[in-house]
Parts: C-alpha cells; structure tokens; sequence
C-alpha cells in the first residue's frame, strides 16, 4: 500500500470519527441489537400473553388486554427510545436475567424475583378463572394508570443514566449520576419498578395478586441493598453521593 493511500485511509477514519458516520460494521451490529431487541420484546409480548390468558382458559379478561395494551406501547415507545438515542444503554438491557449475574447472591435474588414476577401474572390469571376476589374496573384502569406512571419514571431514568445495566456491575467509565431523578433517591429506577410492579395485580383485578408483590418486596429490597454495598464498594464518589442524597426510594421517607 502506497503512503497517499494509507493517508487516504487514515483521513477517511478520522472523518468518520469525527462526523459520526458509521461504518459497514458498525451499520450491521447496529442492525443486530435492532433486531434483537425488537424480537425479545415481541417473544416477552407472547410468554406473558400466554401467562395472563391460559390459566383462565379464556380470552375474555378485559383487565389483561388493558395491561398488555400499556404495558407493550410504553416497553416498545422506550425500545425505540433507546435504538435511537443510547444504544449502549440498549445493549446492557439486553443482557439480564438470574444467569447474566455474576454473584450468588444475585443470581439467587433474581431467581426468586423472576418466580414472583411470574407470580404476579398467574395469580391474577387463576384469579380470573375461579373468581376468588373483585375489583371495580375504575380501580383496575387505576392499576394501568400505575403501571404507566411507573414507566413514565424507567424513562426518565434512563434518560439520565446511561449506566443502568440490567445486572450489577461497573462499566470501565462509570461515574456517579447525582442530576434528575437521582438528586430525590438514590435509587430512582427501583421506585419507579415497586410503582410498576404494584400496578399489574391492580391492573389485573385481583387482590390476591396484590399479595404476590406484598411477598416479592424483601426480596427487591435484598437487591437494593447489595446493590447499594457493590456501588459504595467499587464506585469512586458513590459515599459521598450518599452523605449528599439520603433517601433510597421516597424523598423526604426513606
């Protein structure tokens, strides 16, 4: 290779870099995250369908149709969000679940979250079927309402942090977000999932699944709290975050 070329191609990268302009490469991971994304939504979109209306054997369950409607537009509204404007962020929501943790003591925590998560669609689902309480449907759009509410604050989370992985750990640059919603509590994006996850059962019509997420909350509150030790741990700035933000969840409570 002559030297104007391989100054050719050094200019051509560094305008690359330099304007933002994506390579080949880059055009297909891009593609990839895009379309796995959008599949992993869509199959999430079946399993729980399947949760909410095969127990009860029926599809007439207005309350679960609601709540997929809500729950679907805001996951898709914020998918879209993200493919647009962090895709980093993107890519770490795609890695969760119990085996993606990389301690024990996690992988236990999001076992049994995963189990009560599932609990909070199956409960209700059987509730349906055997009529075992009811709800006035102005309280079940009540529970939509939350549900939303709850993913109105996941935006704003994530609009804010982009470090928010779906498991804990530390990205290489990381720092401490202390601006938004992080300056009321130190832990915005668990407030704003306990106002989600209470919704469903409401939204669901069932006060036996209002039980289920009354049982998952010391578990969530586990996570919080070992979370809360990892980042005070390995996070620069993070205790003095802490001396600065005292409430964990509910500004001016706890």
């Amino acid at each position: 290779m002559t030297r104007r070329r391989v100054l050719c191609c050094r200019l051509c990268y560094a305008w690359r870099e330099g304007t933002g302009t994506k390579t080949p490469g880059q055009d297909h991971a891009m593609s990839n995250l895009h379309t796995k994304a959008l599949v992993s939504l869509l199959l999430l979109f079946l399993a729980m369908a399947g949760l909410l209306f095969i127990p009860p054997w029926t599809f007439e369950y207005w309350q679960a149709w609601t709540f997929l409607a809500v729950y679907f537009v805001a996951s898709a509204l914020i998918t879209l969000y993200l493919m647009k404007k962090d895709p980093q962020l993107l890519a770490r929501r795609m890695s969760g679940g119990p085996a993606a943790e990389k301690e024990p003591a996690q992988r236990i925590i999001m076992s049994l979250a995963s189990l009560g998560y599932i609990g909070l669609l199956v409960i209700p689902a059987l509730d349906r079927r055997f009529a075992w309480s009811q709800m006035p449907p102005g309280v079940a759009l009540a529970g939509d309402a939350l549900v939303a509410l709850g993913f109105l604050g996941i935006f704003f989370v994530f609009r804010e942090n982009t470090f928010t992985s779906a498991i804990i750990e530390l990205a290489a640059d990381q720092k401490v977000i202390s601006t938004g919603p992080y300056a009321l509590v130190r832990h915005p994006m668990y407030a704003a999932g306990l106002v989600l996850l209470c919704g469903i059962p409401i939204a669901l019509g069932s006060l036996w699944g209002v039980l289920v997420f009354v049982a998952i909350l010391p578990v969530l509150l586990w996570r919080l709290f070992d979370e809360e030790k990892f980042l005070a741990k390995n996070l620069p700035g993070y205790r003095e975050y802490q001396s600065r933000v005292r409430y964990r969840l509910i500004p001016r409570v706890w």
